[in-house]
């Protein structure tokens, strides 16, 4: 898959591109990432890429035709019979979620627009852009991160880039977990401040550690994301087993929790 991404800092992502675990799908050609600035495709001796807003106000915004003509150069580099979507980022879009990294993770890729200042020319977003993406209720200095946030999420679900595969699979938000959030990890020592390792998971017993796993998932997605519990249930995916559990939860709660998760267990 192919990601091209328009922004002023193009800089920004060279640290994601080349560290961590995720660099395996950059540098195997697994996630294409192409960087493309719209001051390159702006005229004059300033290469101006942003302007006063019409009606007043402060900050600027980006100019419609310096976009177009990247977007434009973009569209004749990929040579596609159908064209990629373009993406802004931006408030008004969907939040993003772990359905929507999945379905970008088997996907040809896209064109990612990094807004900045104010934001960009309405005529640009109504003309070229098919859809736009939020991290949620909160303002960025620009796009760049929030397109690094897809990026790593995408490129993570590749083959081959995690040491285990199926890694992933048990995050929070999978399907293989039912939407819900995932369990609490522990690691050696077995002690550590004279707080023990859960007898479950040193049990060696491994129904017992699946279940232990299972009741600590919904637990704290009741405790913590009660409408993910509320999916799940909607959805046929508690067992009578899951619902004993919850009742137990509910049950031990203290009167300033349950106030939050009564409705929802």
């Amino acid at each position: 898959m192919r990601f091209d991404i328009i922004t002023l800092f193009p800089e920004l992502f060279g640290p994601l591109l080349t560290s961590g675990i995720t660099r395996r799908a950059y540098e195997s050609g697994l996630v294409d990432v192409r960087l493309w600035n719209p001051r390159d495709h702006a005229e004059g001796n300033y290469r101006r890429v942003d302007d006063r807003s019409f009606g007043g106000g402060p900050g600027m915004v980006m100019l419609a035709e310096p976009l177009f003509k990247c977007l434009t150069a973009i569209r004749a580099d990929r040579q596609e019979t159908t064209p990629a979507p373009l993406v802004l980022f931006s408030p008004v879009g969907q939040v993003l979620q772990h359905a929507a990294v999945a379905q970008w993770s088997s996907s040809a890729g896209a064109v990612l627009l990094c807004g900045r200042y104010e934001g960009v020319d309405q005529r640009f977003i109504d003309q070229y852009v098919d859809q736009q993406i939020s991290l949620g209720d909160f303002v960025l200095s620009g796009g760049e991160i929030a397109a690094m946030a897809l990026l790593d999420a995408v490129a993570r679900l590749q083959p081959g880039v995690l040491n285990d595969e199926g890694s992933h699979q048990l995050d929070s938000f999978n399907p293989a977990l039912d939407g819900l959030l995932d369990s609490p990890h522990y690691t050696r020592p077995e002690v550590w401040q004279n707080h023990a390792v859960p007898a479950a998971l040193m049990s060696g017993h491994h129904a017992h550690i699946e279940r232990w796993r299972r009741e600590q998932s919904l637990r704290l997605t009741a405790l913590h994301r009660p409408e993910l519990l509320e999916q799940a249930r909607l959805s046929g995916k508690l067992s009578r087993l899951d619902e004993g559990f919850l009742k137990q939860v509910k049950a031990s709660t203290p009167a300033t929790d349950s106030d939050t998760v009564s409705k929802k267990l």
